[in-house]
């Protein structure tokens, strides 16, 4: 059974400027937290079938593939390693979506899609881990707002200050 948390941004930039940056699949580790280099390791740059590793260091690393594509919009990414699952989920997916709020804003929302092995062992588990997931999903997309909106890498300390200076 699938769980999933998620996370809602307003950026202070037009769709069509947040478009532009999510589309890049090669930038996330300009905005996920944790993450040291992209590699796109797909002929494809974008579009159903494109696919990165993201690393957290030199040499651990987790694929990323798009299984859906909403041109103008957001996509939907499988989490795996190869042909196994990201540890610890039986399956994960990861996806950012884009919506017009008007007045030159966009609403991103960003949703972490997971399923836990092991049976109810897993889906309690899952519900114990859905806190912390929450908090690591919110700083995606808040790392993503403060990315797409001044177009310099998000560092810890710019996160930690902006969350300190807006109580989140």
């Amino acid at each position: 059974m699938a769980q999933e948390v998620s996370a809602k941004v307003l950026i202070n930039i037009p769709l069509s400027a947040a478009w532009e940056r999510l589309r890049d699949i090669s930038l996330a580790h300009n905005y996920v937290p944790g993450i040291v280099k992209t590699e796109i390791v797909s002929e494809q740059l974008q579009g159903v079938g494109a696919s990165r590793y993201v690393y957290r260091n030199k040499s651990s690393y987790l694929q990323e593939t798009v299984e859906e594509w909403q041109d103008g919009y957001g996509f939907l990414i499988h989490l795996h390693k190869g042909e196994k699952s990201a540890p610890p989920f039986k399956n994960a997916w990861f996806r950012y979506t884009l919506k017009d709020a008007g007045s030159g804003q966009t609403e991103l929302s960003t949703t972490l899609i997971y399923e836990m092995p092991w049976g109810a062992l897993g889906l309690w588990l899952g519900a114990r881990m859905a806190k912390f997931m929450q908090s690591t999903i919110a700083d995606v997309a808040l790392s993503m707002k403060l990315y797409y909106e001044y177009e310099e890498p998000t560092t810890s300390a710019a996160l930690k200050a902006y969350k300190a200076q807006h109580k989140t």
